[in-house]
């Protein structure tokens, strides 16, 4: 198994997260909590004046039998997002799975510019690509270590920061399990995927999913017994990323291996 790890790191730079949040207690402690109050069927922030919070709840579903690996969804975020450079809301993981042997886990520039071509000595079995995302997930751990209430979960299941609020204290960061935050060198806040929030209240899709040529990312509604996605995880065997941390990831996927965290 490998360590979940944000290209937007480097080994060295990562901090024990249970060390972090042991050594922040007090501070913590010592915080006060600000309520968020947004008006009953809204969603602050955006335009999208018929938009009711309360008619979706939002999934995404990955297929990884699909992704080539090409990083036009990583580059569609950068550019939609205006995400710093160096840092990633989404990014693509390459898994070389050799006959002997652990896994080997790569994802130069986050996949943005694509991937060379394979040069390992070593017998490979199987290779393929993976791309991450938040997980926006139900139990999510950065929101409960948030000391001042930044960070937070909409009605319709997007994990979302309250970039005024939030002081950049980077709790959320050590928190998530997966990689997917990081402290904006713009802002000094938090950051992270949005779900392209200010898209899909205006029933557009997310960008990634919008510029994916094989069609290997989908964001779907719950609410929505319509919705191509439902039916997909009705039928379909399909997996989250670390489910034994019960988070409950509202990111899924199709064809993910046990080599995956």
């Amino acid at each position: 198994m490998t360590k979940p790890h944000h290209p937007g790191f480097s080994e060295g730079e990562e901090v024990s997260r249970r060390t972090f949040l042991r050594s922040s207690s007090e501070a913590v402690a010592g915080a006060f909590a600000i309520v968020l109050l947004l008006p009953e069927g809204s969603a602050e922030g955006t335009d999208g004046a018929d938009y009711d919070w309360n008619r979706h709840r939002w999934v995404y579903l990955v297929d990884t039998t699909k992704c080539i690996g090409c990083g036009s969804c990583v580059r569609a975020c950068r550019s939609e997002n205006s995400v710093p450079e160096g840092m990633y809301r989404t990014w693509v993981a390459r898994y070389e799975i050799p006959a002997e042997g652990r896994a080997m886990v790569d994802s130069p520039s986050g996949g943005e510019h694509g991937f060379d071509p394979v040069t390992s000595s070593l017998n490979v079995r199987k290779a393929f690509f993976v791309p991450k995302i938040c997980n926006h997930c139900r139990e999510t751990p950065c929101t409960q270590v948030c000391p001042v209430g930044a960070s937070f979960s909409t009605r319709d299941g997007v994990v979302l920061v309250d970039q005024e609020h939030c002081i950049g204290c980077g709790y959320c960061v050590q928190a998530c399990p997966y990689g997917s935050r990081y402290i904006n060198p713009t802002t000094h806040t938090a950051d992270k995927c949005t779900l392209c929030y200010h898209r899909i209240t205006k029933g557009l899709k997310t960008a990634c999913v919008e510029i994916c040529p094989v069609g290997a990312r989908q964001l779907g509604d719950r609410d929505d017994p319509y919705d191509p996605v439902n039916e997909i995880l009705a039928t379909r065997r399909i997996q989250v990323l670390q489910p034994e941390l019960l988070t409950r990831p509202e990111c899924y996927y199709l064809g993910l291996d046990m080599e995956v965290r």
